[in-house]
């Protein structure tokens, strides 16, 4: 007969070898059981103990992912993580934090350098496995929604392709969560976003973070381009006006 049926539903499931992870972390046990349940899982791991090595790595293959602890020596998470994100092209790697910590500040910070998620110590391996996978799909959706969305309101200009946003002909450096605030809410001019709204749709249902975060990125966003554009709407949420 033709191909086993079993078969064919097993290819088309495990397609987690497409993706590379790097873990990021000073304690060699937990690298090693990072490594041994996601490898388990199919996906592609490499491991560095120290920022400075993780940064290494990233230069030379870069992964689809980053698992980051916040806690290192040498160089902390929050300032690999800093540095990853001042570098364009590496804008589609996400980043997760470790961390063993469940203040608020710390997770702030992770949060405001630019980090996409983070998973709480200790580590689980089956909510590890998930929350990836889930991050991932998040990325792949991003990736195949179209490309070429461009805002326009006179000369102030947000282009999504090219996660670019100018006025005239003055290029406005926003970062990737920054943007993301932005295109969401410019996307819909007038309309009224709640919290809850733009805290899933850009930070995604799984992170829970204090609620300054989202302040703080409207803070930086208007710092950037002005205060005419986002308006608060008290009690509710925020919305573009152009």
């Amino acid at each position: 007969g033709g191909p086993n049926f079993a078969e064919t539903v097993k290819k088309s499931v495990m397609t987690n070898d497409n993706y590379s992870i790097l873990v990021v972390d000073d304690g060699p046990d937990i690298l090693e059981f990072i490594s041994y349940n996601l490898k388990k899982e199919g996906f592609k791991v490499a491991v560095a103990e120290n920022g400075i090595k993780g940064l290494e790595f990233v230069e030379k293959s870069p992964p689809d992912l980053i698992l980051l602890d916040i806690m290192m020596p040498e160089m902390d998470g929050v300032e690999f993580c800093r540095i990853l994100r001042t570098n364009k092209n590496y804008d589609s790697i996400i980043i997760a934090f470790l961390t063993a910590r469940s203040e608020d500040f710390t997770q702030i910070a992770a949060l405001d350098v630019g980090g996409d998620d983070f998973i709480n110590k200790p580590i689980r391996p089956r909510v590890l496995v998930s929350r990836i996978k889930a991050l991932l799909r998040r990325k792949k959706s991003e990736f195949d929604s179209s490309k070429d969305d461009i805002l326009e309101f006179g000369d102030f200009v947000i282009n999504k392709g090219k996660v670019s946003v100018t006025v005239g002909d003055k290029s406005l450096d926003l970062a990737k969560k920054e943007f993301e605030l932005l295109y969401l809410l410019a996307s819909k001019p007038g309309r009224v976003f709640t919290r809850d709204e733009i805290f899933n749709k850009i930070w995604g249902t799984e992170v829970i973070v204090g609620n300054r975060t989202i302040d703080v990125h409207v803070r930086k966003v208007r710092e950037k381009i002005g205060d005419k554009y986002i308006k608060t709407v008290k009690g509710i949420g925020y919305k573009f006006e152009d």
